[in-house]
């Protein structure tokens, strides 16, 4: 993209432009990360926008995206990559029947073309600028963690019987954790944190324009109000700002342009997804 001045403006602008609405804390975080060169952790309830952040940073910078999804057990393997055996195999039977020279055969076949690559090592490997986002980083153990802080800390990459791998370009490390285990102090000492919670109900406001444009200033405040309503609920599993957006869209399907008694009751389900929840929110909500 042609050169720009970055400053929070120019950040704030192109994140809304990319229908992101930031509010000024994550405005800062996210020039300093860009001016720095520095990661982000970013931590925060479910469904205030963690990973849509990432997105939209990608979208925003013209930067090729890559995502790592963390989960319970995750390997090296599948986040940097692994080797095909099935094709190394094939290479090494196509050889004896050719009658090849077997040292050579078994050296081909610890090279790049028998390596599958995941995302981490496609990351470092891309010659564009990047983003890559390493969701819930909590959720994989503290030895993938260590190693995801000496790869990005070194900007290399070791395979075993492959080499090593130098970063290729101007990569933005986004991490999201949910605060299932506490993270590595080394981890927190390399990244400027973010904390993303609900948001007010003003920027609220704002996100739900951005992606229902079609809707009413009148509709979308009194949604906007009672989320935030039932957001104060002691619920099993709060509402995310989707979730907001998602019930606006099911009103514009009834023809509302107010939110009444009836079509709460209709559409409650398409932001409640548990029974106790539901019943506790039909008890206590009163419509202003």
């Amino acid at each position: 993209m042609p050169e720009i001045k970055l400053d929070t403006n120019y950040v704030e602008e192109i994140l809304t432009e990319n229908s992101y609405i930031p509010d000024d804390n994550i405005v800062t975080v996210v020039f300093l990360a860009l001016s720095l060169k520095k990661p982000i952790l970013i931590e925060g309830p479910p469904g205030t926008g963690k990973t849509e952040l990432s997105k939209a940073i990608s979208r925003a910078f013209e930067r090729d995206f890559f995502r790592v999804q963390c989960y319970e057990g995750i390997t090296f393997e599948q986040i940097v990559g692994e080797w095909n055996y099935q094709k190394q195999l094939l290479h090494l039977e196509m050889s004896k029947i050719k009658k090849t020279d077997a040292e050579k055969t078994e050296e081909d076949v610890f090279s790049e073309e028998f390596f599958i690559k995941r995302p981490l090592l496609s990351a470092f490997m891309n010659e564009k600028s990047s983003v890559i986002l390493i969701d819930e980083i909590d959720k994989a153990d503290e030895e993938v963690e260590s190693f995801l802080l000496q790869a990005l800390g070194e900007k290399q990459i070791t395979v075993n019987d492959l080499g090593t791998f130098d970063l290729k370009n101007d990569l933005l490390v986004i991490m999201t954790s949910n605060s299932q285990r506490q993270l590595l102090d080394e981890t927190k000492d390399r990244c400027l944190y973010l904390y993303i919670d609900y948001p007010t109900f003003e920027r609220e406001v704002e996100i739900v324009k951005s992606h229902v444009p079609n809707a009413s200033l009148g509709l979308i405040k009194s949604v906007v109000r009672a989320m935030q309503k039932v957001r104060k609920l002691n619920l099993i599993k709060t509402p995310s700002i989707r979730a907001t957006v998602d019930w606006i869209n099911s009103l514009l399907v009834f023809g509302k342009d107010d939110l009444d008694d009836d079509s709460f009751k209709k559409t409650i389900n398409v932001v409640i997804k548990n029974e106790d929840d539901k019943n506790k929110v039909i008890e206590s909500f009163k419509l202003d």
